[in-house]
C-alpha cells in the first residue's frame, strides 16, 4: 500500500523557520522525483519544489527560492521540505508528491494528505 505521510507542519511567526517531513512507503522511493505542493485558500495549487530521482538536482517556485529548501534521504524514503524566513503568504496546505514516467506505463504519481503550515503573529 502506497503512503506518503507528511509531517512538521504548524504555527509559526513571520520570520520563522520549520522543516516539513514526507516518509514515503509501498513503491520504490529511489526510483520517484519528489516534489513540495501548496494550496492557500481560495487559490489553486502551486508547485513549491522538486528534487530529481536521478542527480538530485533542484527547482523553486521564484516566491520561494532562497529561502526554502527540497531535500531527501534515500536510505529513510523521506523527502524534507526546509523552510526559512516564513511570510504570511506562505501559509498553506503543503503536500508531498511523488512522480515517475516511464515508458511502459506512463506517469505514475502519488500524493500525500497534506499539512497545515500557517505564518501569523
Amino acid at each position: 500500500q502506497v503512503q506518503l505521510v507528511e509531517s512538521g507542519g504548524g504555527l509559526v511567526q513571520p520570520g520563522g523557520s520549520l522543516r516539513l517531513s514526507c516518509a514515503a512507503s509501498g513503491f520504490t522511493f529511489s526510483m520517484y522525483a519528489m516534489s513540495w505542493y501548496r494550496q492557500a485558500p481560495g487559490k489553486e495549487r502551486e508547485l513549491v519544489a522538486t528534487i530529481t530521482e536521478t542527480d538530485g538536482s533542484t527547482n523553486y517556485a521564484d516566491s520561494v527560492k532562497a529561502r526554502f529548501t527540497i531535500s531527501r534521504d534515500n536510505a529513510k524514503n523521506t523527502v524534507y521540505l526546509h523552510m526559512n524566513t516564513l511570510k504570511p503568504e506562505d501559509t498553506a496546505v503543503y503536500s508531498c508528491n511523488a512522480r515517475r514516467r516511464s515508458h511502459a506505463v506512463g506517469v505514475v504519481e502519488f500524493w500525500g494528505q497534506g499539512t497545515q503550515v500557517t505564518v501569523s503573529s
